[in-house]
C-alpha cells in the first residue's frame, strides 16, 4: 500500500510539471519509453533496483544510456528517483501519470481483445468508432487471445462488449441450456 502511495506522489509531481509546461504528452511519452526499456530488460531492472548497487553507479548507467534520449527534466526525475532509491516504482509511476494525463486531455482507453493482430486500418476503424459512440477521444490497448476464436472483445472501464466468437457459442449454449 506504501509502494502504491508513493508511486501516486511522484506521478502526480512529474504530472503537475508537465501540465504546468504544456509538454504532457512528451513527457508521458519519454516515461512510458524509460519505463518499458528499464523493465523490459531483466538485467538493466536487476540493476537499477538492487538496493547494493551505489547510486552513484546507477546514474551513470542512466546518463549513458539516455542523457540524449530523454529532456532534461526527465532526466532529473530519474536521477532522483534514483537518489530516493525508488527506481522499482518506475511502472506504477508512469502508470499512475498515464491515467492522470489521460483524463486531463479527455482520453479513455479501450482494451480491445482480438484473436490476431489488428491491421492498422482496422485500429483506425475501431477507434473512430469507439470514439463516435463514447463522444471521448479512444485510445485503444490490444491485446491478443487466440481462445475468442475470432471476432472482438472491448472493454472500456465497467463496459465490456463481447462480439467473440467464443462469446457468442457460450451465449448460444446458455440459451439452449435455458429452452430445456
Amino acid at each position: 500500500m506504501l509502494n502504491i502511495q508513493l508511486a501516486r506522489k511522484y506521478g502526480m509531481a512529474i504530472f503537475e510539471i508537465a501540465q504546468d509546461e504544456k509538454k504532457l504528452e512528451k513527457y508521458g511519452k519519454e516515461l512510458d519509453e524509460v519505463s518499458q526499456a528499464v523493465f523490459s530488460q531483466a538485467e538493466l531492472k536487476d540493476f537499477l533496483t538492487n538496493p547494493q548497487i551505489q547510486p552513484q553507479d546507477k546514474k551513470e548507467v542512466l546518463l549513458k544510456l539516455l542523457k540524449s534520449q530523454v529532456s532534461p527534466l526527465m532526466m532529473n526525475f530519474l536521477l532522483l528517483l534514483v537518489d530516493k532509491r525508488r527506481m522499482g516504482l518506475l511502472e506504477a509511476i508512469n502508470d499512475c501519470y498515464q491515467e492522470l494525463s489521460n483524463k486531463a486531455q479527455g482520453i479513455i482507453i479501450a482494451d480491445v481483445t482480438t484473436a490476431y493482430d489488428l491491421k492498422a486500418e482496422l485500429k483506425a476503424r475501431l477507434s473512430s468508432k469507439l470514439e463516435s459512440v463514447t463522444g471521448k477521444k479512444v485510445a485503444l490497448r490490444t491485446h491478443n487471445d487466440k481462445s475468442i476464436i475470432g471476432g472482438i472483445v472491448v472493454k472500456i472501464g465497467d463496459t465490456r462488449i463481447d462480439g467473440s466468437v467464443a462469446g457468442r457459442l457460450q451465449a448460444l449454449k446458455a440459451e439452449l441450456m435455458a429452452s430445456n
